[in-house]
Order: structure tokens, then sequence, then C-alpha cells
């Protein structure tokens, strides 16, 4: 079997380290895996080494003039990859993203969550990556609701897989230099953006602060399409009238990621809207507290593994709880529950799938 996997950019995202590890699970079955994507800003590469097994196509989408809005950067997007991709040699044809399934035309589309766009040419794009492909995949239970109640669809479901080992058997001294660099830290991975619930991160940490003034806050990721220049400005005048200082690490190097996960003493997912929480159920793996928004697919996804706020305060506490009073049954049900969501399990779905929508 012949399969495309299409994804939007080289750099760490939710989304790009699933396409990448999927395909990957998928050639080791012996499947003939392509990836595509587009190489912004001249990366020829993605942001990790990517198995041999897998051939990878890098479209080039060289940067924009400095006026360009979001909107005519996704179509651009969208007319780049359309240009450069030719469905012929491929069985099946898997977009991870509006942006490829609208360049791709006929494809099946996982839709990792649903947003809400007021930008015009997003929120075209975002329906007719929905109701446009021929078949669907979700990566939780509470997503594929969303679009059976919203479109009238009936998506699979298949979970994502964790690179368990990875978080799970990081190196003594590795964790001891980030312990050493940051002190005691809260993380959260994601970087600071509307959808990751930053703002209210940032009233909750300011809350924790004052009751355990050495815990800090420490923000890695953050590559995105999208300016959240307006919502970033916000957020560091929040921060000065609080009087607090987070540590904004930006993107990190994939070698260094399990070892700052495995050395937080908790880890914060406020996101509003989440389909699976790959970098949370990570932290699972690392054996790190978890506390996450309270929402249905963060509830379906990490059940009693995890803690629960459903405000800045709740969240502030939570963490608290988390930093004073290690949980052992909890956090032996996060390793558990990380290390049953395997991606060879995930590959294996995904075969079966393709074989159930190709005549």
């Amino acid at each position: 079997m012949k399969i495309a996997l299409l994804s939007y950019s080289t750099r760490p995202r939710g989304g790009v380290v699933h396409t990448l590890a999927l395909a990957e699970a998928l050639a080791a079955t012996g499947a003939d895996v392509t990836v595509w994507t587009l190489g912004r800003g001249g990366d020829s590469g993605f942001f990790r080494r990517v198995d041999p097994a897998v051939r990878v196509h890098i479209v080039p989408f060289p940067d924009g003039p400095p006026e360009e809005t979001v909107g005519a950067r996704i179509l651009r997007s969208i007319a780049t990859l359309r240009d450069a991709f030719d469905a012929g040699p491929y069985d099946i044809v898997h977009a991870q993203d509006c942006i490829s399934a609208n360049a791709v035309g006929r494809c099946i589309r996982t839709v990792h969550h649903l947003d809400h766009f007021t930008t015009p040419e997003l929120a075209a794009c975002h329906e007719r990556a929905i109701v446009e492909p021929y078949a669907h995949i979700c990566v939780s239970r509470s997503v594929a609701d969303e679009l059976a109640d919203g479109w009238g669809l009936k998506p699979a479901v298949i979970p994502n897989g964790v690179a368990y080992e990875r978080f799970a058997a990081t190196h003594r001294a590795a964790r001891a230099a980030w312990r050493s660099r940051l002190g005691p830290y809260v993380l959260t991975v994601g970087g600071i953006e509307p959808r990751k619930g930053s703002l209210d991160l940032l009233e909750a940490y300011a809350v924790l602060r004052a009751e355990q003034p050495g815990v800090r806050l420490v923000i890695a990721g953050g590559e995105t399409l999208f300016d959240y220049r307006d919502y970033r400005a916000r957020w560091e005048t929040r921060a000065v009238e609080l009087g607090v200082e987070p540590v904004v690490l930006g993107a990190v190097a994939d070698d260094e990621l399990p070892s700052l996960v495995a050395a937080a003493d908790a880890f914060a997912f406020p996101s509003l809207k989440e389909g699976f929480g790959l970098a949370a159920m990570e932290a699972l793996a690392a054996g790190v507290p978890l506390v996450v928004r309270d929402l249905p697919v963060l509830r379906e996804v990490f059940g009693p593994a995890a803690r629960f706020a459903d405000s800045p305060q709740s969240l502030a506490a939570e963490l608290g709880r988390a930093l004073v009073s290690y949980d052992p049954v909890r956090a032996a049900a996060g390793r558990k529950l990380a290390a049953r969501h395997t991606w060879a399990e995930a590959a294996a779905h995904h075969l079966a799938f393709y074989r159930s929508v190709t005549p």
C-alpha cells in the first residue's frame, strides 16, 4: 500500500509530531509511506531526524512580504502544496490539517480538533477540509461526536500513540541539568496563544507563586502559523501587572524535550480546545503530575490520571496540591495510560481503516 501523509509545516507542533510518528509506524509494517509538507522560511528538513524508511517531500515555501495577512498566507500555502503534489502514485492520500486537505482534493482527513475562525479564508479552509474528504479519523471520541453533531459525519476514532520510552527513560544527568538551570518548575508546552489558555495559566501562576515563591513557570514550544502578537502583548502586560516573570524557552531541541518534561515538578495543560493532548500524555509517560483544563475531551483521554481545573483559581489550587503532595496511585495510572497508547497500535488501526474505505 502506497500512502501519502500530508502536513503543513516541518516545525514542532502536535499535528506534525503525529504525522511523523504515524508515518514511521506505518513504514515499520512494510507500507510505502511518503510525507509531504511545506518548507517554511527556507526549511529543508523536519525539526527531527525522520526514519529513512519514510520518504520525505518538502515543498519550498518562502516567506511572503511583510504585509502578508494570515488569510493570504493560508491561501498561498494551499496553492503551493496543490501545485507540487501529485496524487497519482498513492493508494491513500491522508491529510492531517485543513491546509493540506484543501490542497490535495480527494483524501482522508484526520480532524485533530475543531476551531472557530473569524478570518474568512481560514473559516472557508476549515469548512472545506471537513465536508470534502471522503473519510474521516478523529483522535478522540469527543471530537468525533462534534463532527457527528455538527456535520452528520461518522469518523473512525484512532487515538494518538505516545513515544513512551523516550519520555519514561530520560537520563538523570539531563534532568539534573534542567533542574540546575531552572530550579523547581511547572512546565507547559505549546507556547503563548489563546487556544492554550496562556492568560489563565499566568493568572494561576501568580496565585501559586504567592504560596510557593520558589516555583517557576516554564513555557516551551510555540511554533504556529498564526499571528498572536496582540495576545502575546496582552500576556506580557499582564505578567508585569501581576509581578511574575515566567521563563519562556520557545522551541526546544527535540532531543532535549524529554528531559525538560521529566525534570518538571508538574505539567500544566489549561487548553481551551484540544483533540487529545499529546504533550500532556508525554508528561504522564515521564511520571510528572498533570493538571488539565476540565474539558470533556480531556476527561475522556486522561480520566483518573490527571487533576482537573476549570478556572485560574482552581488551576492554581490543583497545581499547588500536585507540588506538595506526590500521588503514587495517580502517577502509576498515568504511566500505565501512556504506555497503552503505542504508535504501532495506531498504525495497525490506520491500515485497517485504509483498507475499509478503499474500493
